[in-house]
């Protein structure tokens, strides 16, 4: 059985326009109801602030402080579904004057902010989810990298110290330092790659079917297909075998890389592919699949986000919606509830411009209002 847990209490001071407020949540979840621009956004935000420590949707850390103050804070208190037993509470705050972020899990400051991430154990859907799906790989790469430092051990620490020699070998490429200078970086580039792309293809192969099924039961038509791109041409996945490769690759672009003064192989030029399929590839979603359709690949990406924690830290997760359906079609729409209702998440606390809007859970949803940014019950 999986372990049930639900966000308690939310207290926030100065959170974008979400002013001062302490906020208790039933168990089962809430809907935020209001118009647009109230904060309901701002809200979800806050939230997920505290299982990743940034911006879901993007934003600076200075500008998630309300307008003319110099710091927020968020503290969240998660509990079990067991008789309530407190488990985890997670505080945040930033500072803009100084551009310092604090974090204490429980009371006590962690070492590193990765050591931090992901006691809430929440996946947010919002219509600018299918951002990832419009815009070129980086994107979708990121959707992998923070899905992976969240749900695979050592992952977010091979990514950052790939990231670190990665700049360090550029910076020596512009500088046109010597041969040895440069290839000094090669062996650890190589081996932080090759953890890097076999977690990344572990979990496409492990998860692409899931991705499939959830897409055809979602447009009730056509299908998709998701799979893992490596720059590096892999043939035997052994990890022996991937380090060697990427060794080997850094060596052979030697000449490339002196002239464009950047390393040209390597994880972080990787691509998720997503395809649509009827009985053939047509081709890329991105650029050839309708709006739905985009919406639809981006919904069974959060669907599978979800499958993974359970899977991996075996928590039902939060289910953080931002009106999240407002651009399906009633068809979609009710085949995502569906799908939503079937014990994947636990608790659910969503946002919604009207009443009616509030659909899943029956009637055990209770409604919150909201006006510029004041929440009421």
């Amino acid at each position: 059985m999986p372990f049930l847990l639900h966000l308690s209490e939310l207290k926030l001071r100065l959170f974008r326009n979400l002013g001062v407020q302490e906020l208790s949540f039933p168990e089962e979840g809430v809907a935020i109801v209001g118009p647009n621009a109230q904060g309901k956004s701002n809200l979800l935000e806050a939230i997920y602030y505290l299982e990743i420590f940034r911006s879901f949707r993007g934003s600076k850390p200075q500008n998630l402080v309300a307008f003319g103050e110099d710091v927020f804070r968020v503290e969240g208190s998660i509990e079990s579904g067991e008789g309530g037993k407190l488990a985890t509470q997670i505080v945040a705050a930033y500072e803009t004057s100084s551009r310092r972020r604090r974090i204490t899990i429980n009371g006590d400051q962690p070492a590193r902010v990765g050591d931090a991430i992901g006691h809430l154990a929440a996946v947010v859907f919002s219509p600018a989810d299918v951002g990832i799906i419009d815009a070129g790989p980086s994107a979708r790469r990121r959707y992998l990298d923070v899905l992976l430092s969240l749900n695979r051990e050592g992952y977010l620490g091979s990514l950052q110290t790939y990231k670190h020699i990665l700049a360090q070998r550029n910076a020596s490429l512009r500088s046109s330092a010597d041969m040895m200078a440069v290839r000094a970086w090669d062996d650890s580039l190589a081996r932080s790659a090759s953890e890097i792309m076999i977690a990344r293809a572990d979990w496409v192969k492990e998860r692409s079917g899931d991705f499939r099924r959830y897409y055809e039961m979602i447009s009730g038509k056509i299908s998709a297909s998701m799979s893992y791109v490596s720059k590096v041409a892999i043939e035997d996945w052994n990890r022996e075998q991937v380090y060697s490769k990427c060794l080997q690759v850094l060596e052979e672009s030697w000449s490339r890389d002196i002239f464009r003064k950047n390393t040209s192989q390597g994880p972080h030029l990787d691509e998720l592919l997503l395809t649509l399929q009827e009985g053939r590839t047509l081709g890329e979603i991105r650029e050839i699949g309708s709006g739905g359709q985009r919406r639809t690949a981006a919904l069974a990406l959060r669907l599978i986000e979800g499958d993974t924690i359970l899977g991996s830290r075996g928590v039902q997760p939060i289910l953080l919606l931002d009106d999240a359906f407002a651009e399906l079609d009633d068809g979609r729409r009710e085949r995502v509830l569906s799908l939503m209702d079937q014990d994947r998440f636990g608790q659910v606390i969503m946002t919604a411009p009207k009443e009616s809007d509030v659909q899943i859970h029956g009637e055990n949803l209770y409604q919150w209002g909201i006006r510029d940014g004041k929440i009421y019950a």
